[in-house]
């Protein structure tokens, strides 16, 4: 398995519009082969920002590369940029192989 994580630091006053924006977006995911679950996670608030992360978990590393190559991942991020004044920098990816799993 693999695990592609995003983070993202929100500008304090534009939490709304942020999850406004990721529960209304069109889903893809779910039509990539190798895709097991998305997770969009709220995190601590301080006075500089408001932490979120993405999680997607993936069959494989492979599966991944092949999601960001894929249509379904150019779509997904064609207005990426249009909402620059809801972060205080660019989303920081982060990705992980899953060595261990402990299922309930």
């Amino acid at each position: 398995m693999y695990i592609a994580m995003n983070r993202f630091r929100v500008v304090p006053g534009n939490e709304e519009e942020f999850e406004n924006v990721w529960q209304n977006r069109e889903r893809r995911l779910s039509t990539v082969p190798g895709f097991i679950e998305f997770k969009m996670l709220r995190g601590p608030k301080t006075e500089e920002c408001s932490l979120y992360a993405s999680q997607t978990l993936f069959e494989s590393y492979e599966a991944f590369v092949g999601w960001t190559k894929s249509q379904q991942f150019a779509e997904a991020h064609k207005n990426a940029d249009k909402r620059p004044h809801m972060y205080l920098e660019g989303p920081h990816f982060e990705g992980f192989e899953v060595f261990m799993h402990e299922p309930k």
